[in-house]
């Protein structure tokens, strides 16, 4: 014969759930401050040395650069 279990469900005390939601806005806080510090981070971030081919380039800062190819029909 098979046995039947009956499980009563309670709900959560209100302590337990206050502090359940206390944690995940916690950690929710944590990430979003993560977030931030790394945009920072990214942002300020500067090449300070760059060498292409024969171009080498010290502390550039641009706002707008536009670059146009041009083929030099004397090579």
């Amino acid at each position: 014969m098979a046995r039947e279990l009956i499980r009563s469900r309670r709900p959560l005390p209100a302590g337990r759930l206050l502090a359940l939601a206390v944690g995940a806005m916690a950690v929710g806080a944590v990430a979003i401050g993560a977030l931030a510090i790394g945009q920072i981070a990214i942002g300020r971030l500067a090449v300070r040395k760059a060498r292409f081919g024969s171009l080498e380039v010290d502390e550039l800062t641009v706002g707008k650069l536009r670059l146009r190819e041009q083929q030099n029909s004397n090579s």
